[in-house]
């Protein structure tokens, strides 16, 4: 190793501080990389975990910008007594009296159940709920079928149904092909199409859609409406939303509950990282342990080298120096650790976020974070026993070397 003479004053130049910090960690690679993995470990997860939760939270609200926040959603609640209550089959009709709502659709509830054949024990009904339902939802639903077609007039009065993306899974159903049936309260209906799945109301994905008229005629459907979905003007939703209960049941307001399906959702989102602290605090446990690899490597350091640290105050360097020398080595072994942790964290978001299909976002506060997090740990790691170095006397020193 090259030795220099301090400058005025028994500072040391920048350059000098760059060298001596980085010799015990090239001339020990092994030690130092292995010092350097429990910080960049820790480093990752906390990036990952910051990036993972940015990044999903972004593909949820752009999800709900695709589906719309102007869904609102109309279903009975209690009576006063505490017993269920009825929408009025006239519900839909008045609700689009509104002026700004711009679509209303329906489901009805109906006591049946769906089987995949009539061999299927009555209690395996995989929570499949059969609705009557207008040929207009999947419109006011903004999705579509994944196979076959969806109800029509004429359909709408058969013994023909549509199956929710779950539905379709629990009944081992996959492609719709012609004479394809499943066992519906006690009959077979035809199955012609299969929705996509439904993020904003999961209840549609998990049901067996059938006609309103064909639910009266083969279910015993009341035709009483157990949820009315209705999509209003934008700029109106609030507006809206305070006069549907009113307007779906005026005689008995109070027994109607409204909710709006994307609030749902943007509430996840906001509390999505509700479960960040405990990976946080599991790469902070990382963090910590790769700290205490680099205050082990940085104590070994010191005892594999008190000839070089005897020789260097001999020849003129103080104690200052010697305690630069050595902070500044385990801050650079902590930050090498930190910049592959926040290379390796981003990496991950990517993978993982192209995987789901997510946009990537990473906070700054996960890049710059990370390494101010990996250079505290290497300052407070590396402070004890460079502290230990810069009071190493020459003559003991060398003479312990």
């Amino acid at each position: 190793m090259t030795l220099t003479a301090p400058p005025p004053g028994g500072g040391m130049h920048v350059a000098d501080v760059a060298r001596t910090a980085s010799v015990g960690l090239r001339t020990r690679r092994m030690r130092a990389a292995l010092s350097a993995l429990g910080i960049a470990i820790g480093v990752a997860a906390m990036v990952a975990v910051l990036g993972l939760s940015a990044s999903s939270q972004a593909g949820l609200l752009a999800e709900i910008d695709k589906l719309g926040t102007n869904l609102l959603r109309v279903s009975p609640g209690q009576t006063l007594t505490g017993e269920d209550a009825k929408l009025p089959e006239e519900a839909p009709a008045m609700i689009r009296r509104i002026g700004p709502v711009e679509n209303v659709q329906s489901t009805g509830s109906t006591e049946a159940s769906a089987y995949r054949n009539p061999y299927i024990p009555s209690a395996n009904t995989n929570a499949i709920a059969v609705n009557a339902a207008s040929l207009g939802l999947p419109g006011a639903l903004r999705t579509s079928v994944s196979q076959g077609t969806y109800l029509n007039a004429a359909t709408a009065k058969q013994p023909v149904a549509v199956l929710g993306a779950t539905a379709a899974k629990r009944l081992g159903i996959s492609m719709v092909h012609s004479g394809a049936r499943i066992w519906v309260g006690g009959q077979w209906f035809y199955v012609t199409g299969i929705l996509k799945s439904v993020r904003l109301t999961p209840e549609i994905n998990s049901s067996v859609l059938v006609g309103w008229d064909a639910a009266r005629k083969y279910l015993d459907f009341d035709g009483h409406p157990s949820t009315v979905y209705v999509r209003a003007d934008t700029d109106q939703v609030t507006a809206v939303q305070g006069v549907l209960a009113a307007t779906a049941n005026p005689e008995k307001a109070e027994e109607v509950n409204v909710s709006q399906p994307s609030a749902a959702l943007e509430a996840r989102a906001a509390t999505q990282s509700a479960l960040n602290g405990l990976f946080l605090g599991l790469g902070a446990v990382a963090l910590l342990v790769g700290g205490i690899g680099v205050a082990n490597t940085m104590v070994i350091s010191v005892l594999e080298r008190r000839s070089e640290i005897g020789l260097r105050r001999a020849l003129g360097a103080t104690k200052g120096n010697i305690l630069i020398q050595f902070l500044s080595e385990a801050v650079l072994l902590a930050a090498m650790g930190g910049a592959a942790g926040v290379a390796l964290g981003g990496l991950a978001t990517a993978v993982y976020a192209q995987i789901k299909g997510w946009a990537t976002v990473v906070p700054m506060l996960a890049w710059g974070g990370g390494l101010i997090a990996a250079v505290v740990i290497g300052v407070l790691a590396g402070l004890l026993p460079a502290l230990r170095a810069a009071r190493l006397q020459p003559t003991e020193a060398l003479r312990i070397a």
